[in-house]
Formats: structure tokens, sequence, C-alpha cells
């Protein structure tokens, strides 16, 4: 470790010398790489991001309860009474038509002009029921036995999609991640072989003179780091750039999609991208040393 810090300068002189040689190569390994770690920030995006709508709406689980409209006050108060009563019910609220309007004028934003071309409002009044989700069957049952309840609405099938799609992402993530480690690291180690097959006279000197092999791997390991640490860093700048642009296309239209802080899914995306290139840049200088250890 002590002959690594002390020559630390000669080493990152060497490997510019190495990436130099081969610089059209070492570019497009750059790009390759950055190329590879973007897609893999972007499956870990979208898979960020329906984790966290599937938390919230599991958090914020709703029932909507629709009655006859024939019924007045003191039956809309009794039915709530007894709804609140219901184990696994947090809240129920009475919803008007009028607040119903506007709720759907929110969601719409832009194009709830279209609501204005109806005669009158469309929307019924309803309760809206707050629960915990693991109750909803039970409660749904029960709710069926309260006379005057027309209909109930849940969205049962809205967050099993959402886990369906999670896991699907989740699994997706973890082979492409595993996909992406290999092809770097294979993309890595040929650099790496064929700088050490450019460098063999030199190398071969070195071992003559008694230089440890710790002092001639050193620049190689150097330079696969470079690689990759340079892939990562555009695969970084892609990512907040294409966050961003994901952000502000489905904040517009679909308001109300739970997301989780911009700030917070870009700082995790660069930490994790940054930390892949690290792992693979030695990984796969470490395996190209090996593999070429008897040229």
């Amino acid at each position: 470790m002590k002959i690594v810090l002390n020559n630390m300068g000669y080493f990152i002189k060497e490997a510019k010398t190495t990436i130099k040689i081969n610089m059209m190569s070492n570019i497009l390994s750059i790009l390759s790489t950055g190329l590879i770690l973007f897609f893999v920030a972007i499956v870990l995006s979208c898979w960020w991001i329906s984790s966290e709508a599937v938390e919230v709406l599991q958090n914020e689980a709703e029932i909507n309860v629709y009655f006859a409209e024939d019924m007045d006050i003191d039956g809309i108060e009794n039915m709530i009474n007894r709804i609140e009563e219901l184990n696994g019910v947090e809240e129920a609220t009475f919803i008007s038509k009028d607040e119903a309007y506007k709720r759907m004028e929110e969601i719409l934003g832009k194009d709830a002009k279209v609501l204005e071309y109806l005669d009158e409002n469309p929307f019924y009044p309803f309760i809206e029921v707050r629960i915990n989700l693991k109750d909803m069957e039970s409660i749904i049952e029960k709710l069926r036995n309260i006379e005057g309840i027309d209909q109930i609405r849940d969205n049962r099938e809205v967050l099993e999609k959402l886990r369906n799609i999670t896991s699907l992402l989740e699994t997706f993530g973890y082979t492409f991640i595993a996909a992406v480690g290999v092809s770097t690291l294979i993309i890595v180690s040929h650099i790496i072989r064929t700088s050490i097959y450019d460098n063999k006279e030199y190398i071969i000197t070195l071992r003559l003179l008694g230089a440890p092999e710790v002092f001639i791997s050193a620049p190689f390991i150097i330079e696969g780091l470079i690689l990759t640490i340079s892939g990562g860093l555009i695969a970084s700048l892609l990512s907040v750039f294409s966050v961003k642009y994901i952000y502000a296309a489905m904040t517009g239209p679909l308001p109300f999609i739970p997301l989780p802080q911009l700030e917070i899914v870009i700082s995790n995306l660069v930490m994790i991208i940054m930390f892949l290139s690290l792992i693979f840049g030695i990984l796969g200088s470490v395996f190209g040393l090996w593999s070429a250890r008897d040229k």
C-alpha cells in the first residue's frame, strides 16, 4: 500500500500514457460504459418511482361509497357513523357534488375546460372512506350489508397492477445490473489486456529490474478506473437530464401520481452510478490483469 501511495503520481502518468496509445478504443469504451450505466439508472429510477407510488397509495387507501340519490342529510350522517364504527376504517367523509367537480378540475388541470361543455354537474355525491389496506376485503363485505349503499368503488385493481409493475421492475433491475456488470467487466478487462500486450516489453523490463507486481499492476488498475468513472460521469449527466424530463412530463398531465422528491432520486442515482463505476473499474482491471498474467 505504501508503494502505491508513494508512487501515485507515476501510476497516474503511466495510466494516461496507456490510454493515449489506444485513444479511440478507450473513448468508445467510455461511451459504451456510460450508455450501459445510463440504462441502469433509468431502470432504477422507474423502480423507485413505482415503489413510492405503491407505498403512498397503500398508506392512503380509500373506498368510495355511493348511496341513493334521494337520501337526506340525516340518512347520510347516520351512514357515515355506521361506516366509522367498522374495524379498519380510519375516517369517513361526505363529498358533495360540487366538491367532486372541483377535484376533477384539479386532476384534469388545463384539460378541465371540457367540463364547461356539460350542461350540468355529472358527478354524484359520495362518502370517502379512508381505511387500513389489509382490512379492505372485510370492510367491503361489511359495507355491502349496510342499507342504502348502492355502489362501492375501491382501488384494489390499481394497487395490484402497480405491485406487479414494481415486482417486474425489481426483477428486471437486478437482472439488468448483473448483465451490465458482466458487460462492463468484459469491456474493461479487454482494454486492460490490450494495454498489457502493448506494454509487454516495458513490463518485462520492470520485472527484470525487480519491480513488485503491485508496482506493475497499479497503472492498469488506475486506467480501468479512469475508463469506468468517466463513463459513470457521462451516465450521471444523462440521468439527471432524463429524470428531470420524466418528472416534468408526469407532473403536468398526471398531478395525482405520488412521486418521490426529485432531488433525492437524482442524488441516489448519481451515488449508485458512481459506486458501480468504481466497483466495475476495480473488478474489470483485476480480471484483465489476471487473464493476461501469462502474457
